[in-house]
């Protein structure tokens, strides 16, 4: 249906903003931008900013929309290609998934293809400013309506792809936000782009009464309460709450929260967190079971971050803040104790092969917030499949290898997850003490003597606590496969020791005594 030339314009400015609830607008965590023009010396547009000024005079829609637009949706991060959470590619988030296909209906209207619209970002920033001016050309929008930057409030909302016109207002209202404060933003390769901040009065239309009245969460009074699609959770719990989970969205909030809402997703978390205020959405009630982490989701709450893990760009003190006193508040209320052995990445969780909230999250600092210990298991041992170390590797890993040669009193130095000449000797001293082949490299024989390390109790099928956690961990190691580290000798644990036996030419009765643990601790 065209649009008329007669919709409301609603002023956005800070107090309009600040009475949205739900619907609040995402307030920029960026410097605003002066409109003043290039000085003498400064430097030339780059090639991202040729490439949104090229699309913007190609389809007739303005610049800073754009711009706005993909800062919104990725901080005008490529990310290599990656497709996001929803099945988005590229600066301009273009879309591939059983719902929505903005990224094949982008092709179709600039004639490249969807690999190039993936990995290509000038190409992505032209399919995005197509799919814009194809919506402004299905509303009607004239010449001269596509000049004026409120015009395009609805195509932007429409861009979000939310069902729902409350989420999908939320969407545009944050482009808008964006608009009104200014940008000024670094692409990976350094290069610089501005939006100047302005007075912005959009033209909502349609989407002008979807501010419903706000829902609080019924589980934590600060947070807002939006549901997720009940296809995308289950009702009701297996096991206790006794853990938090970590996540990083991969994806914007609002974009997120829409997608959450989506059943063909099939997958959902607890709580989402807003970069720039830490704003905190709840989408599943913390009795029901959220899809979010795979054999942790019984017994996880899962609070995702708004971002990507490769862009510390997002990971703002305000969502640090926000997100500590959240997991504090959820300790507190179910008893979970607040160290690092129960508050845990989505990387962390046996079973998963995810890698958030990755390396860039300030573990040290969020659980300095929470008020809680990076002691007390502080240092994660459990992982799906343990990778060789060696000088120069860096991450978990390397910070659970120093934690386990500290552990038995071989100096490894701060564990800081850095795999360096200290490391390097205390791993060399190990392997021979262990009768290893002392070269330095934490490999598969390495690690299974580091994790089976310890007291060498008897085990079976029925036995539960740490040193069952131990056992699992190590036959991870040494089968090559992920036996979950969950201290329960149940079923699965039995069938690994028996293959662990039958591989070394071990007595086979799936019990774990004393020619177990030692075949176990000498990294056989």
């Amino acid at each position: 249906m065209p649009r008329t030339a007669h919709l409301p314009r609603v002023p956005l400015g800070r107090a309009a903003l600040s009475g949205l609830g739900l619907l609040a607008v995402l307030v920029a965590t960026v410097q605003p931008a002066a409109a003043a023009p290039r000085s003498a010396g400064s430097p030339a547009p780059g090639p991202v900013s040729h490439a949104f000024s090229g699309a913007a005079a190609e389809y007739g829609v303005p610049r800073d929309i754009l711009v706005a637009l993909g800062y919104a949706e990725t901080h005008l991060d490529d990310h290599a290609g990656q497709l996001s959470q929803a099945g988005g590619y590229g600066v301009m988030h273009l879309v591939s998934n059983p719902d929505r296909h903005t990224l094949e209906l982008a092709a179709r209207l600039t004639g490249e293809t969807p690999r190039e619209l993936r990995t290509d970002t000038a190409a992505n920033i032209r399919g995005g400013a197509a799919l814009l001016r194809a919506y402004a050309d299905d509303a009607g929008l004239g010449r001269a309506q596509r000049r004026d930057t409120d015009a395009w409030y609805p195509l932007i909302a429409q861009y979000g792809g939310a069902a729902d016109p409350s989420s999908a207002r939320l969407y545009a209202d944050t482009v808008y936000t964006f608009l009104a404060e200014g940008v000024t933003a670094r692409t990976r390769d350094g290069e610089r782009l501005t939006v100047p901040a302005r007075p912005v009065a959009p033209e909502r239309g349609r989407y002008e009464a979807a501010a419903a009245p706000v829902a609080q969460s019924p589980d934590y009074p600060s947070a807002l309460w939006v549901p997720a699609d009940p296809a995308n959770y289950a009702v009701g719990r297996t096991a206790s709450i006794s853990k938090v989970v970590i996540h990083v969205t991969q994806g914007s909030y609002a974009g997120t929260i829409s997608w959450f809402q989506n059943p063909s997703a099939e997958v959902s978390a607890h709580y989402v967190v807003r970069s720039s205020d830490g704003q905190i959405t709840q989408m599943v009630r913390d009795k029901d079971t959220a899809w979010h982490a795979r054999s942790g989701n019984a017994s996880g709450i899962g609070i995702e971050h708004e971002g990507y893990i490769d862009n510390p760009s997002w990971f703002t003190d305000a969502m640090y803040r926000s997100s500590a006193a959240l997991t504090a508040y959820l300790c507190d209320r179910y008893g979970i104790p607040k160290d690092r052995a129960h508050i845990v990445g989505h990387s962390e969780v046996p079973g998963n092969d995810h890698t958030d909230p990755g390396p860039n999250w300030n573990w040290t600092y969020y659980m300095q917030l929470v008020g809680g210990s990076t002691g007390g298991g502080g240092v994660q041992l459990s992982f799906p499949s343990y990778d060789t170390l060696r000088s120069g590797s860096t991450g978990p890993q390397v910070s659970a290898a120093q934690s386990l040669l500290n552990q038995q009193g071989f100096d490894a130095g701060t564990v800081d997850g850095s795999f360096g000449s200290k490391t390097t000797a205390a791993v060399t001293a190990f392997q021979r003490d262990r009768g290893l082949g002392a070269d330095g490299v934490v490999g598969a024989r390495t690690w299974t003597a580091l994790l089976s390390a310890g007291s060498t109790p008897g085990l079976r099928q029925g036995s539960t606590g740490s040193d069952v956690e131990r056992l699992q961990r190590a036959l991870t190691a040494a089968l090559g496969r992920t036996v979950s580290a969950d201290g329960e000798f149940g079923p699965g644990t039995d069938q690994a020791v028996r293959d662990y036996q039958s591989s070394r030419a071990l007595g086979v009765d799936g019990q774990v005594g004393p020619a177990t643990w030692s075949a176990l601790q000498a990294g056989r």
